[in-house]
């Protein structure tokens, strides 16, 4: 047994409370403490403060911790906040018995509670909430509840998921601590490695890793009086939250409302809907006040759902060119305590394998397993640069087996464009070749690999990336995107989009498209994002998912407005509509541009002729060719590609790596804005630089699974010193689905910088680090062990035995195939 005295932070309160003398709260469900709050001096400035008979000023707004847990694996056996209670300026305090309705992000996870009910799964799980009239007092408070907890064994690994069924940490997934295991095959794997010249098998293994934004989680909730809930929260995806709220305070959703405020960066880490979120709403509700939330950056540490850290092996089959004839790859993820995006990331470390080279057949053994961690879940790249990073370094040490050239092998054996691969997955445009052969120039390649003096190295990496996912989280036939036009009578454009600019740039984007659709200047357009009243759905901003899929809603609803302005227009001028053009802030016969009227004047003759003018438009992706159990992860209507080399200086007595610069091709599609292109570009590879050196998520094993380091002093990421030189290449390779052909760039150029660094490091010193990050001590180690005649690399060097799931086989399109799934023949493996 143990007791918790007060450790944490966070959220706020629900049903007990400190109120007013004589005070009762509706129906009684607030618990009358009876302590007067602390009396302000005549000082005091009460604005936003309301001020009651007794002299007592009590400020409108409300604050909110959270008790976290300082157990990682533990039964609540009681929770008493009688002292916290008691506090003077404590207005409410709840636990998770005021909340017992489960949330979750997906639908087959819905595991989480915004407050523990009757169990602990990780330090820093959230057990009770505090409303208070500041901070300070919220945080007094919170540290006076008494919790008694029952230990239960902890699972601290991956291995130890997979081993241990008893105690779970939760009662659903396939068995025991294993939340998902997935088995899928794409054509005859024996065939295809009985045509190699060589077969090849490694083991690697990605360290988690935090996504740590600039800007901390936060929330402020408002309960009006028309029993109206409005969120003000930093979140990726409103429309979630929205859904998460009216199933866990059962409101109607109608009466919730959701606003995404302007994030101050997310990475994936704000996709969620978060128990803070729930809390501060909760609270709102009960107390008929607004309530603020805000995290400490410890807390976000707990928060986290950020990189899994997966262990991978890969059996690859070549002929002597590098030709792939055949591709085994298995993932093992450490998922921590709850499910949030779990199951789509473990499909995703096995989905994208296939659309940079020709994979003819393909197999994918997935394990995800739940430990006693803060959860993880997307972060940029989500569930791809793991193993991107296996598969780009194996393939080279396979060119370095074969004595090819890594660039010149990987040029020679890219997937077709408008092809559909192995696993199903429809290729569109595919400008991988002409961005390999840019960093291949630009760098020297040719004249600098195995060339340079040792300690100096280069390396070449290749990726590819979704351009947002082709099923909602919710299947549904519905639009992923809408987008509603206002045009007024002044030559304004109002742009209303339930989408959210999270850094990257997406209002803008908005405003570009309608722009050059509708002939006017960026500048006289108002883009209105993010609010689930005022703005159609947008599924949120994730999976690179916004330029093409929020753009092309703008695009069907600029034209729209477009082809009602024509018709006023040519109908008032007396030319042909098919005459007209949009250009400078004018409609005007292209034949005769002297003949024409100003933007504004069109917009007076379309209301004029049609009544107001407003117009919608939204998006829905194609169809996936794939029909087999799992499909649904991987589609996307394009896919962009990446190349990078990455020169590096490596110090061989103290294994210190310098990565001097990245030279990057980025297949964009078409650049809509090419400085915000630039930038997302520049950022993905200094994030990816973090995640290759230095960022680590760990958590001491034999301490309680403490996390070893929350805070932004000891968490190691790159500052302004570490950042390398960056020289970008931008290929434009147009892709049909895109808006004017346009492609992502929010998270594709991360993926190739991590295996670029580990072969570079190979190049400099002759040594392989098989795993993330690549540390001055892994380094040494390997180093070591090439000085003692041992195999000169530093990894794992084995994966758990599983018993997978009977395959679910597919016939590849090589091989007739529809896209559907064999019958299954029992044959455990």
């Amino acid at each position: 047994m143990a007791t918790n005295n007060g450790y944490g932070q966070g959220t706020g309160g629900d049903s007990k409370s400190a109120g007013f003398k004589g005070d009762t709260s509706e129906g009684g469900k607030l618990k009358v403490v009876g302590k007067p709050f602390r009396k302000v001096d005549a000082r005091s400035k009460c604005m936003g403060q309301t001020r009651f008979a007794d002299d007592i000023v009590l400020p409108r707004m409300l604050y909110a911790k959270l008790l976290r847990s300082h157990e990682p694996h533990a039964l609540i056996k009681s929770i008493d906040t009688s002292k916290a209670e008691a506090v003077p300026g404590v207005i409410a305090v709840i636990t998770g018995q005021d909340l017992p309705i489960p949330y979750g992000i997906l639908p087959v996870s819905q595991d989480e509670h915004p407050l523990c009910v009757d169990k602990v799964r990780f330090i820093g799980d959230p057990v009770a909430a505090v409303a208070a009239v500041d901070e300070d007092t919220a945080f007094e408070a919170m540290n006076l509840i008494e919790v008694v907890y029952e230990r239960l064994q902890t699972i601290t690994s991956i291995e130890e998921g997979v081993m241990i069924e008893e105690p779970r940490i939760h009662d659903y997934g396939d068995h025991g601590n294993v939340h998902k295991a997935v088995h899928l095959e794409f054509g005859d794997m024996e065939e295809g490695f009985r045509e190699a010249d060589l077969i090849r098998e490694d083991v690697f293994f990605y360290e988690g890793n935090t996504h740590l934004p600039m800007e901390q989680h936060a929330a402020v909730a408002h309960f009006d009086a028309d029993d109206k809930l409005t969120l003000w929260s930093s979140t990726q995806t409103p429309h979630y939250v929205h859904k998460a709220l009216a199933k866990t305070l059962e409101l109607p959703a109608a009466h919730v409302r959701v606003i995404a405020t302007p994030n101050g960066g997310g990475f994936g880490g704000k996709s969620d809907p978060f128990n803070h979120e729930i809390v501060a709403c909760k609270l709102s509700m009960l107390t008929k006040r607004p309530v603020k939330i805000t995290l400490t950056r410890e807390e976000v540490f707990y928060c986290h759902r950020g990189r899994h850290p997966v262990l991978m092996k890969i059996k690859t089959g070549v002929k002597r060119d590098g030709a792939i004839t055949a591709m085994d790859f298995q993932s093992f993820l450490d998922g921590g305590a709850y499910g949030s995006y779990g199951v789509a990331s473990t499909f995703y470390t096995g989905a994208l394998q296939t659309v940079t080279y020709d994979v003819p057949r393909y197999r994918f053994r997935g394990l995800r397993a739940f430990t006693n961690k803060p959860p993880c879940g997307p972060k940029r790249g989500h569930g791809t640069p793991q193993p991107r990073f296996a598969l780009e370094v194996q393939l080279d040490k396979i060119a370095d087996e074969l004595k090819l050239d890594p660039a010149e092998m990987r040029l020679k054996h890219l997937v077709e464009p408008y092809s559909v691969t192995a696993n199903y997955l429809r290729v569109g445009s595919m400008g991988l070749g002409k961005c390999i052969e840019k960093v291949v120039e630009g760098s020297d390649w040719k004249n600098k690999f195995r060339r340079l003096p040792y300690g100096k190295g280069v390396g070449i990496a290749c990726s590819s990336y979704i351009c947002g996912a082709g099923l909602p989280i919710y299947w549904n036939n519905m639009p992923h995107s809408g987008v509603q036009l206002g045009l007024d009578r002044g030559g304004g454009v109002r742009v209303q989009c339930g989408s959210i600019d999270i850094g990257q740039g997406s209002d803008s984007i908005l405003a570009y498209i309608v722009a050059e659709i509708l002939g006017i200047d960026p500048f006289d357009i108002r883009v209105l994002t993010a609010d689930t009243d005022l703005t159609p759905v947008d599924l949120g901003s994730y999976s690179s998912r916004v330029t093409l899929m929020t753009g092309n809603a703008a695009v069907q609803a600029a034209e729209r407005a477009r082809e009602l302005l024509s018709k006023a227009v040519a109908e008032k001028l007396g030319v042909p509509q098919e005459n007209l053009s949009f250009a400078e802030r004018r409609v005007f016969d292209v034949e005769n541009p002297e003949v024409g009227v100003t933007f504004a004047e069109a917009v007076v003759h379309a209301e004029q002729k049609f009544g107001t003018i407003a117009t919608v438009g939204s998006y829905v992706p194609p169809r996936s060719p794939g029909k087999f159990k799992g499909a649904g992860v991987g589609p996307s209507p394009a896919y962009s590609y990446s190349a990078a080399v990455a020169e590096v200086d490596v110090d061989f007595e103290t294994g210190f790596i310098t990565v001097e610069r990245v030279y990057i091709g980025h297949d964009i599609g078409q650049s809509i804005n090419p400085l915000l292109v630039l930038g997302q570009v520049e950022g993905g590879v200094y994030m990816g630089l973090g995640e290759a050196l230095m960022e680590e998520m760990v958590y001491r094993a034999n301490r309680n699974v403490v996390h070893k380091f929350p805070s932004m002093l000891e968490y190691k990421s790159p500052t302004t010193l570490e950042m390398c030189d960056v020289i970008t290449y931008l290929v434009e390779d147009a892709d049909p689905n895109g808006p004017f052909g346009a492609k992502e760039v929010g998270q594709g150029p991360l993926l190739p910088v991590m295996p670029a660094v580990a072969n570079a490091v190979f190049d400099a010193v002759g040594v392989r680090v098989d795993e993330v990050p690549i540390t001055p001590e892994k380094v040494l180690a390997a180093l070591r062990a090439k000085a003692q005649g041992k195999e000169p690399r530093f990894g794992p060097v084995d994966v758990p035995e599983v018993v997978w799931p009977d395959p679910l086989k597919v016939l590849t399109p090589a091989e007739g195939g529809d896209g559907r799934e064999m019958p299954r023949v029992a044959v455990h493996s």
